[in-house]
């Protein structure tokens, strides 16, 4: 490892990016290969290969995956039972007694991950103060363990009642299916949340299971694979929650993967915002198939413990982002009643949109944003993919002559329809909120960002847009500046003036002690350990609470009512003087990795000027401009371009209007101060 070279991968659902990071001598290098779903391990392999990165001189190697994603969006996870305490084997399939879309009459409850028939008893029974009402039955545990083998459940999920706080039963349970099943994966609902909520706790565990097989059997073909190829570096696996866990911390709780693609750009984000002093950010970050919008707030991303999979609860911390279907490969397309439509449906990575004649015929944004003049086919993706805009106005033909309009008249309301979906997303985690948009920057990547950065920035009143380097492969640069991080929880519902501090004090430090011996087994010296404590707090009688800072020493109570106080005022717009309770006490440990300085960007000093071409975009009434048409590569700090113009790169295309003035940042990033609506033209 004498390069002690850095590489990250996040496998998207229609590209693989890649960053190669030689700290040694500033080297930065992104690409970008098509996933391959069908074969992840040899898309990775390919993204190693594209970036020229030898495994056996990498010294970490960060990693971003859909897959386990993907099986749930398919359906394609394990075979799977679940193991409840006698008298609550419905707690799953029953659920909360909600409806997600209240006032949607054609709701249709999302399918369950199993059957009735996949649920299964045991005789045992804990209050929830950790005291034992029923012993485990362990003649009971093994008949249902022999039938589950019998089944031919390849993986099971263990949830008793009150085990986040009485655990011996579930571990008990794991030892007998080991026993009397040993092919079989186990998930212990305790080993993933220590929070009530029963339902909340049998769905992670579920969840977990559902995925285990399909994770472990990837992660370890591609740890072999690397092994072959020379590889003894660390290998670590981006979380929902933000940061990093060690690959085989991965293999045993893959449900912390679920929602961890998009993490990596907002991560990211927040360690990109200090360099920049930009320390309030508005993300986006638009790949192939959806557009994730998330939000920074003082420098650090935002946090939130009631994540779902399509209506299904994850009880674990996860970023707080917004994703809908609006990606490059988004499908147009009129609905039942005549209106054009874009997303969510998407081309995916095979065929993918017309544009790259790999057999697409439908149209996409990205043929939509060719025929308008956005993107070009003089400027090869990832420099290799050409794309074809005969290919793209053939598919927009058919539905433009049904509408009555000319193809780019339908390009531009197809991105019209993207912009206005994209701003709602903005809305919904920052107005919805109680933040205003003018207030923040907005950070634009992913391959399609600069295609829509400038255009929704104007429209919410967003004075800046800034394009960070890399963008189209920004969510891997950001995995590259990830900790190491577990998550731990204990719940203790109690009104905050009841709280005893020293009690509080004593399970913060079990919490400690359990990370320490975690984060030690992982490589991490004490000197690299980090732990935060807070607290979950809520008014009494709410449902959500607010995560607050836990201030040692002393009486605390008073600076946490104080420090609640502002966070619900930030979050939600408003503060009462009701009672206020903690519910759960939490420990995020931190295992801190050395991180990558950015290569800083030459500054301009001989006045030369960048070269410059031009490209006919289309406007509005079909109205033919010519943009400034800039290769990004050419340009240094300092450098400074009044739109109109597009500006293209390796891996993304960034556009601006007239009135729109950008100018180049110390680290290559492109700050963009957008022309309001108000001022007109």
């Amino acid at each position: 490892m004498s390069d002690n070279v850095r590489v990250a991968i996040d496998v998207g659902g229609t590209f693989t990016d890649v960053v190669k990071l030689v700290p040694g001598t500033g080297e930065l290098r992104f690409e970008k290969v098509p996933t391959t779903p069908q074969e992840p391990t040899r898309g990775v392999l390919a993204a190693f290969d594209k970036a020229e990165a030898d495994p056996a001189q990498v010294s970490m190697f960060n990693h971003g995956s859909t897959l386990g994603l993907n099986a749930l969006l398919t359906r394609t996870g394990a075979r799977i039972a679940t193991i409840a305490t006698r008298g609550f084997r419905d707690v799953y399939l029953l659920g909360r007694t909600d409806r997600k879309a209240m006032y949607d009459i054609a709701y249709r409850k999302p399918a369950a991950l199993l059957e009735r028939y996949d649920t299964f008893e045991v005789t045992e029974r804990s209050y929830f103060d950790g005291s034992v009402l029923t012993a485990l039955d362990e003649a009971d545990a093994r008949s249902v363990a022999r039938e589950i083998a019998s089944r031919g459940y390849a993986a099971v999920a263990v949830a008793f009642l009150h085990s986040y706080v009485a655990p011996a039963h579930e571990q008990r349970m794991r030892e007998i299916l080991n026993e009397e099943a040993p092919g079989v994966e186990v998930t212990l609902s305790h080993e993933l949340s220590r929070e009530y909520r029963e339902y909340e706790r049998t769905s992670t565990a579920v969840l977990d299971s559902y995925i285990k097989p399909i994770m472990r059997s990837y992660l370890k073909a591609l740890e072999g694979e690397l092994e072959r190829r020379g590889f003894d570096g660390r290998f670590l696996m981006s979380r929902s929650g933000g940061g990093a866990m060690t690959a085989s911390a991965a293999r045993e709780q893959p449900v912390n993967l679920i929602l961890s693609g998009p993490a990596g750009g907002v991560v990211g984000a927040a360690g990109f915002s200090k360099l920049i002093d930009r320390p309030n950010l508005i993300t986006i970050d638009m790949g192939g198939t959806s557009l994730d919008a998330s939000l920074v707030l003082d420098g650090s991303p935002v946090l939130y413990h009631g994540a779902e999979f399509e209506g299904l609860p994850i009880n674990t911390p996860s970023l707080y982002i917004h994703t809908i279907g609006a990606g490059g490969g988004s499908l147009g397309y009129l609905d039942a009643g005549g209106a054009l439509q874009v997303g969510p449906k998407s081309a995916g990575a095979l065929p993918g949109p017309a544009a790259y004649g790999r057999g697409g015929t439908e149209p996409t944004f990205t043929d939509a944003a060719l025929a308008i003049g956005y993107l070009g086919t003089d400027t090869p993706l990832g420099g290799e993919l050409t794309l074809d805009r005969d290919k793209s106005v053939a598919s927009l033909t058919p539905i433009a002559d049904e509408l009555g309009l000319s193809v780019t008249q339908l390009a531009r309301g197809m991105v019209q329809i993207s912009n206005t979906k994209i701003m709602g997303a903005v809305r919904a985690i920052s107005i919805e909120l109680g933040h205003d948009p003018k207030d923040f920057s907005l950070l634009s990547f992913g391959g399609g960002g600069g295609l829509v950065a400038v255009d929704v920035a104007r429209e919410l009143g967003i004075p800046e847009v800034i394009v960070p380097p890399g963008q189209g492969a920004f969510s891997a640069l950001g995995m590259l500046m990830a900790d190491v991080q577990h998550d731990f929880a204990r719940t203790n519902v109690q009104l905050l003036d009841s709280m005893d501090p020293a009690t509080a004090d004593a399970v913060f430090s079990e919490m400690e002690r359990e990370a320490a011996q975690l984060l030690e087994s992982e490589g991490f010296a004490p000197g690299s350990r980090l732990f935060h404590r807070a607290l979950d707090v809520r008014y009494q009688g709410q449902e959500h609470s607010v995560a607050v800072a836990y201030r040692g020493g002393g009486d605390p109570r008073a600076a946490i009512r104080a420090d609640f106080d502002e966070l619900h005022e930030r979050q939600y717009g408003h503060v009462m003087d009701d009672a206020v309770e903690v519910t759960t006490l939490r420990l995020t440990a931190v295992g801190v990795v050395d991180k990558p300085d950015l290569p800083g960007m030459a500054f301009r000093e001989d006045g030369s000027a960048f070269a410059r071409r031009t490209r006919t975009v289309v406007l509005p009434g079909d109205e033919l401009v010519e943009y400034a048409l800039v290769a990004r590569e050419d340009m240094l700090a300092g450098d400074v371009l009044e739109g109109p113009a597009v500006v293209t790169e390796h891996t993304a295309t960034t556009v601006l209007h007239h009135g729109d003035r950008l100018e180049v940042g110390r680290y290559g990033e492109l700050v963009i101060s957008v022309r309001t609506a108000a001022k007109g033209a």
